[in-house]
């Protein structure tokens, strides 16, 4: 009987280890983060270690977050840091440096999961576990990464950057900060008020811009990209070094990037203006990603678009077997989400697709081309 009953309590004590935790408290400098169904909630993973909500946890830290599409990753930057954490990968990647550990982030119904730990921890954060009441205490670092201060001319057609500087490129009296990271990359331009340029009172050239030419950033000598502004002429920004990144020419031109400053001169100039760009490694100036937030007629506009030909990635995205010129009709349900027959930008945009969506696309007839100009969204 003893024996029977010791078996038992083995098996039933085997079975208890095997029982998923499925929620934890996550605190974040003496502040509990909130949790929803629409945000998804903490759980502990197979590896035993706290798997978190990718936007509500960072965000809560203090962090800009944004998707990577090309390269499969969450992206969070704060203070100067940037820390990218591919999924389903045991390594997470700070500023280009990759850090080993021990678990993944990984999709969870529809939802991005970061291992808490090892990703605050690489922001300088303390993380320890508060076992009575089963909470992660996260507290940031005190310590913000100063930037040297310097002054360079808009219009200076050098393409070298200093690291760890912060340099004013608003042309005029605007005041439009950029700062570099440790490797010279431009991660970060901010401005508290983007206003438009004036060509009866600023001296601007024939096609609308402060200078001739722009800064010769490495990357820009390649044939598929532009010397791109973060913040264009036309939005007040000059055209050094640290203003200019190789960007995709038809997403400079025509897509993600033309049609978001076309929205800011459309509204007369904005507020709260930030941009987050990030790399691939630490060796290139070729961004692989651009997230802009910023205030539009009081309301926050979130942008996060890749580096990429916008016309290549939405042949990806049509239907292989269908001629461009086809009268056929498409089953555009998933993209038209509220229902009414037509696909908006912002529907189009949320399904993957890049902008400008052009006459020869099969999407194209679904949507309203208001100019006449054979497309959508430039």
């Amino acid at each position: 009987m003893k024996k029977k009953l010791s078996v038992i309590l083995s098996i039933l004590i085997v079975a208890m280890s095997f029982v998923p935790t499925y929620a934890t408290n996550i605190s974040i400098n003496n502040q509990k983060v909130q949790f929803t169904e629409s945000s998804g909630t903490p759980f502990i993973d197979s590896a035993n270690r706290t798997q978190v909500p990718f936007r509500q946890t960072l965000e809560a830290f203090g962090a800009t977050v944004s998707w990577d599409k090309v390269n499969n990753m969450a992206v969070a930057v704060k203070d100067g840091v940037t820390v990218q954490v591919p999924i389903g990968a045991s390594y997470i990647i700070k500023d280009g440096q990759q850090i080993t550990n021990d678990t993944a982030a990984l999709i969870k119904n529809g939802r991005t999961y970061l291992p808490i730990r090892a990703v605050l921890e690489a922001f300088g954060a303390d993380v320890s576990w508060d076992s009575g009441t089963q909470t992660v205490v996260a507290v940031s670092s005190q310590s913000e990464k100063e930037y040297k201060k310097i002054v360079v001319d808009g219009g200076n057609m050098s393409g070298n950057r200093e690291a760890n500087v912060v340099v004013d490129i608003g042309f005029g009296d605007r005041e439009y900060w950029a700062y570099t990271n440790d490797y010279g990359q431009l991660f970060r331009v901010t401005a508290n008020k983007i206003t438009l340029q004036d060509d009866a009172t600023e001296p601007v050239t024939s096609d609308g811009r402060y200078y001739n030419d722009e800064a010769a950033v490495p990357g820009t000598e390649l044939s598929n990209y532009d010397q791109g502004h973060v913040i264009a002429d036309s939005l007040g920004g000059v055209s050094n070094a640290y203003n200019i990144t190789p960007q995709d020419s038809t997403m400079n031109r025509h897509g993600d990037q033309a049609y978001m400053e076309k929205n800011i001169r459309d509204a007369g100039g904005c507020t709260n203006f930030e941009a987050i760009i990030t790399y691939p490694n630490t060796t290139t100036q070729i961004p692989s990603h651009y997230h802009y937030t910023y205030t539009l007629n009081g309301n926050v506009i979130t942008e996060d678009f890749d580096n990429v030909n916008p016309d290549e990635v939405n042949k990806t995205l049509s239907e292989p077997t269908q001629s461009p010129v086809s009268n056929e009709s498409h089953d555009i349900s998933s993209i038209d989400t509220n229902g009414n027959g037509q696909v908006s930008i912002a529907e189009a945009k949320a399904a993957g697709f890049k902008m400008p969506i052009t006459k020869d696309h099969w999407l194209y007839k679904y949507m309203d081309d208001r100019d006449g100009d054979g497309m959508v969204g430039e």
